[in-house]
């Protein structure tokens, strides 16, 4: 995998100035696009990079982890691989990243934005919650079945994936002791600021869309950014990884 010069790791292919930049959402890790990356490759005509943002996978455990960080993280990317403008695909946390990025305050022309599964409304308690998983250690398994599998929950798979597919491996690694996830905790602490206040400074053209099962965000929610909002029939959260044509074809005709 390639590296930027602060160290975010991503997966990249195609050529050209218009580069796709896929962002998986928190505590999942670049490998959720599996599914996707076919018809990337298919239909995409330009470039694509799918990083792992920075606290997971095999990006620096590095704070702070605010959404303007990662933002500025992304931006490095493009200009790392030449792009002269931005498309981006972000799932859950990294919708609101690359609604960020497109507000254009850093240096990278963003021609749209498709955020899916995008969390809009926290609750205080929910926001306690962010704050307790940030401040808690590591966890070292024994085993990296187990490993596997926290990270399959962490990252909203476990009934879509088992320990031992690659989407489970990519989010574990070796550690003193057995096998830990690859995510830092502290990555929770960007939960906090009004996410649909921040979804409405995009400047760039913003598509919202989710699952129809998704507990997390409804139509009527996504409406108040995105009149145009769109619900996705039989997936849940993790829409790219349940129904990646019925995604794709966002981004292809956004």
């Amino acid at each position: 995998m390639p590296l930027t010069r602060t160290g975010t790791s991503y997966r990249s292919g195609g050529s050209g100035e218009h580069l796709l930049v896929l962002l998986h959402g928190l505590g999942a890790t670049g490998a959720v696009w599996d599914r996707l990356l076919p018809l990337v490759e298919r239909d995409w005509p330009g470039a694509w990079a799918a990083p792992d943002l920075r606290g997971h996978g095999r990006s620096p455990a590095e704070p702070p982890y605010g959404y303007a960080v990662h933002a500025a993280d992304v931006a490095e990317l493009a200009a790392a691989a030449g792009a002269a403008r931005v498309t981006v695909l972000g799932h859950s946390f990294g919708g609101v990243v690359g609604a960020v990025l497109g507000g254009g305050w850093y240096g990278v022309e963003v021609a749209g934005v498709v955020a899916v599964g995008v969390k809009i409304s926290w609750t205080d308690e929910e926001e306690a919650g962010a704050r307790r998983m940030a401040g808690r250690p590591p966890q070292v398994f024994a085993t990296r079945e187990e490993a596997e599998d926290r990270h399959l929950k962490l990252a909203g798979l476990r009934s879509l994936a088992t320990p031992g597919d690659p989407v489970a491996a990519a989010g574990v690694r070796e550690v003193e002791g057995g096998f830990g996830v690859a995510l830092d905790p502290r990555t929770f602490s960007a939960v906090g600021p009004r996410v649909e206040e921040v979804l409405a400074r995009c400047a760039a053209p913003l598509r919202l869309a989710a699952g129809a099962g998704d507990p997390m965000v409804d139509l009527a929610t996504m409406q108040r950014v995105d009149p145009g909002a769109v619900v996705l029939p039989g997936a849940g959260h993790n829409a790219h990884w349940e129904t990646p044509e019925a995604v794709w074809a966002l981004v292809a005709a956004p």
